[in-house]
């Protein structure tokens, strides 16, 4: 049996600097236990490996079966899983149930659930009972609707405020990192000077300790593309060229040789 020495909560938040993946199924899971201090098993499974057009898709059953995969495969880093739409914004102790029983069928060490002030009392309710949560502010993309393109988030000064206000309950809440997506640099930096729980930045600022980033989106897996996306890889035309020469071996005889067949 492996030992599993997870990296704490502790630990994450005196990091300087925090690496974040997404992680799904097993192979990428096992690769990224390597490199990363958090692992998020997110909702975004939903678009990137069922074709979903949201987030808003994905239910709690298909996250648990996915944390369970990423658990299992992973012994180094953190795993935080999504808390799919619906099962958490309306009712503290439904918000509870459904967290309790992430953590309790995965072994996952938290949660992550999209929203501030507005779902603040089901935040601490959770964290009263010793769920480990972290925030996500900015933008929400299971806010979205279905045809509704994502926006950056922080041009008007409603929203300039809301951030403040959101870091600042979140933090006051006990919550242990909040992620910041899609927002304004400068507005996130202005926020960030009173904040001393790590944030986690995709596509909000470099000032933030975090940054996290879809696992396949930067592999070049997917046809997505975003300002904040950087693509380290393009392993889809890899895919592509390995699978071509697969098929030309078949067709021309050369494959299976006798190196691939039982004697």
């Amino acid at each position: 049996m492996i030992l599993k020495k997870r990296i704490s909560i502790d630990k994450i938040k005196k990091k300087k600097k925090i690496v974040c993946l997404t992680a799904y199924t097993k192979p990428i899971a096992e690769i990224a236990d390597k490199f990363a201090d958090i692992l998020l098993v997110g909702d975004s499974l939903g678009p990137v490996l069922y074709g979903y057009d949201s987030t808003r898709e994905v239910n709690l059953n298909l996250m648990i079966n996915h944390a369970k995969a990423v658990v299992k495969s992973t012994q180094n880093s953190l795993i935080v899983v999504d808390m799919p739409y619906g099962t958490y914004e309306f009712s503290k102790e439904k918000a509870y149930a459904n967290a309790k029983q992430i953590i309790d069928s995965t072994g996952a060490d938290a949660v992550k659930v999209e929203g501030g002030v507005e779902i603040i009392n089901n935040i601490k309710f959770l964290i009263k009972k010793r769920i480990n949560v972290m925030g996500h502010i900015g933008m929400l993309p299971q806010k979205m609707g279905k045809m509704e393109k994502p926006k950056i988030y922080g041009k008007k000064d409603s929203e300039k405020r809301k951030i403040n206000y959101d870091l600042q309950v979140l933090e006051s809440s006990g919550v242990f990192a909040i992620v910041i997506e899609a927002t304004r640099s400068k507005v996130v930096n202005e926020a960030l000077k009173n904040i001393k729980i790590p944030t986690i930045g995709i596509g909000a600022s470099n000032k933030c300790r975090g940054q996290i980033l879809v696992t396949e989106d930067l592999l070049g897996l997917t046809t997505f593309n975003a300002k904040f996306l950087k693509k380290f890889t393009n392993l889809s035309k890899k895919i592509d060229i390995a699978l071509k020469k697969y098929s030309k071996e078949i067709k021309s005889g050369q494959f299976p040789g006798k190196n691939n067949m039982y004697k």
